[in-house]
């Protein structure tokens, strides 16, 4: 079978008899359309290697492969491999499977050069992948990062400081990269339909600010965000120097986390470090 021999995904799904699991937090895309938006989001694939977690049955997979990407997908559900293994044999040379969990897959690895990372994250992997994804020696070992979140998630990576949304994975994925809402996605589009709806965020590093680890800003974030109600003197006092570390950076010790801009958050991590 040839690319453009493969039959619709829909019917792919049934012959494999394939239903989304709940447990692994599936909800499989099969809008062709929505698929080619997602998969132009980070600029020119052709010829550019892409790492996938989560393809499923293969719908966003088809898209990067159109568009002349070589990818690597890691999918741990096993139903799923055979259909994959299709789209492989339809695009010789250009799709790689490996079969796991990539929380537990050494993912830079697979790669010479820097990958796009492209995928409708499962959601119930989706933030602890993304911080990891985020806390790579900068400059990172992915181009960009273009992934499927639930809207409230989406929301609070791209959130601006007073927004309700702003909290500890706003500032962790601003702090050295530009974060924005490509794509939103309306529940209808999934099979089965999630409660909620989606969007795509499309994540590209940028210079670091210089002298701060990301260890001791998720630290200051975690602590001022966890108890997001109270004065930072208050939900910062577990922190050792937290205190003298916002009196260096000029910060009123009786404003609350949501008050704090990216860059005065970065400036009392750099004073920790």
């Amino acid at each position: 079978m040839t690319a453009t021999e493969l039959p619709p995904l829909r019917e792919v799904i049934a012959r494999h008899g394939l239903s989304a699991s709940k447990a692994l937090g599936q909800n499989f895309l099969l809008d062709g359309q929505l698929l080619t938006r997602i998969a132009a989001v980070p600029g020119d694939l052709a010829d550019a290697e892409v790492l996938e977690v989560g393809p499923g049955p293969g719908g966003l997979t088809r898209a990067l492969l159109a568009a002349g990407a070589k990818v690597f997908a890691i999918e741990r559900d096993r139903r799923c491999i055979p259909p994959l293994a299709e789209l492989a044999a339809a695009y010789p040379g250009k799709l790689a499977v490996i079969e796991g969990d990539a929380l537990e897959i050494d993912a830079p690895a697979l790669f010479a050069d820097r990958p796009h990372i492209v995928a409708n994250l499962p959601y119930n992997v989706g933030t602890a992948l993304l911080v990891r994804w985020l806390s790579a020696e900068w400059q990172p070992w992915w181009q960009s990062l273009t992934l499927m979140f639930q809207r409230e998630v989406a929301d609070r990576i791209v959130a601006a400081p007073g927004n309700d949304a702003y909290g500890r994975l706003s500032v962790l994925a601003q702090w050295r990269s530009s974060a924005r809402i490509a794509i939103t996605v309306h529940r209808s589009a999934f099979t089965p339909p999630p409660k909620v709806m989606s969007a795509v965020v499309h994540i590209v590093p940028i210079e670091p600010p210089a002298g701060v680890q990301f260890a001791m800003l998720e630290r200051v974030t975690a602590a001022a965000f966890g108890q997001r109600r109270k004065m930072l003197r208050q939900s910062l006092k577990g922190v050792p120097g937290a205190i003298d570390a916002l009196a260096a950076a000029g910060i009123d010790p009786s404003r609350r986390a949501e008050t704090l801009s990216v860059s005065e958050f970065v400036s009392v991590a750099r004073a920790l470090t």
